[in-house]
């Protein structure tokens, strides 16, 4: 009688008892609660970056800017913007600015990356690091306009010349053309492609360096057989985070390009604000994003080639 309770009482009193040692192992999981310990900012981040994204990917379908009960969707706007050749001009002059940025921002950033870890003494390194985030102590559009006032007609370089006496006149092509966009952008993003370079050096084992050249090699070749494979991460990082937002900046060839060198950005902008078409500028916008992710994978699919070449 007993044993027929305690078997007809056992799927009851079992399920208590399983539940919590499995409460018990979720407390104690290190993923479990490094998942929790994350969860705020990827919510917040969720919200912030995901959700505009899929908002703007739903509204380049819709056949007019305005929400409806039953919204009609279309493909018009993708088949408006493939086949507009201003789409088409502003994409290459894009990818081209952002490639020539991203180079003259990455060859200037690597020999003092290069300089801080090998040749400041660890006590100063920090006072470095610091004054290399200093220009981000000031609005991204006040930097623009210092470059506007320094390259301007009676700007500081024109005014300094004429002082000097190499020119009479002011130089007219020193502002609003695609010089002074690349040197604009690339003083802009400099630190950005300084710190992760600089970090990736600091990560290199030195005693690798002084085994390379105890075999023999030279300075340089062991920069180039060790120092720079092992410093691509950096690179390919400092790549990345200056090509993807300057092929979208807005500001720059508004103001250093005086509106006369639009990039993709400005034709999102045109189309959104100025003429009012916003399913028709989402559309611009999600197939500019497209064309960067296809560039972005094929640079990285290039550089795992180049390690494996190196290795």
């Amino acid at each position: 009688m007993d044993s027929d309770t305690d078997v007809r009482n056992g799927g009851d009193s079992t399920g208590p008892q399983r539940a919590a040692p499995l409460l018990t192992r979720l407390r104690h999981s290190e993923a479990v609660n490094g998942w929790l310990l994350i969860s705020p900012t990827a919510l917040y981040a969720l919200l912030l970056l995901a959700a505009p994204l899929v908002t703007l990917f739903t509204f380049s379908f819709f056949k007019d800017g305005y929400l409806t009960i039953i919204p009609e969707f279309t493909l018009e706007n993708y088949q408006a913007t493939l086949s507009d050749p201003i789409f088409a001009a502003l994409m290459q002059r894009s990818l081209w600015v952002s490639g020539l940025v991203t180079l003259a921002t990455v060859l200037t950033a690597f020999p003092i990356a290069y300089y801080l870890s090998f040749h400041v003494a660890p006590a100063l390194k920090a006072r470095w690091l610091f004054l290399i985030t200093i220009p981000f102590w000031t609005s991204y559009l006040i930097r623009v306009f210092l470059w506007k006032v320094i390259l301007g007609y009676n700007g500081v370089v024109n005014s300094g010349l004429k002082e000097l006496g190499l020119i009479d006149k002011p130089l007219e092509f020193l502002l609003y053309n695609v010089n002074s966009i690349v040197l604009t952008l690339s003083h802009s993003y400099a630190p950005f492609a300084i710190l992760p370079i600089y970090v990736a050096l600091e990560k290199i084992d030195r005693a690798l360096l002084e085994a390379g050249q105890d075999l023999g090699e030279s300075r340089l070749m062991t920069f180039w057989r060790v120092t720079l494979p092992l410093a691509m991460p950096g690179v390919i990082a400092a790549v990345l985070i200056v090509f993807i937002p300057t092929i979208g900046d807005y500001v720059t060839p508004q103001l250093i390009g005086g509106g006369k060198i639009p990039m993709v950005a400005n034709l999102i902008q045109a189309r959104m604000l100025d003429m009012d078409n916003k399913p028709l500028g989402s559309a611009v916008a999600v197939i500019s994003m497209a064309i960067v992710a296809v560039v972005s994978i094929l640079f990285l699919a290039l550089n795992r080639r180049f390690l494996r070449g190196q290795k």
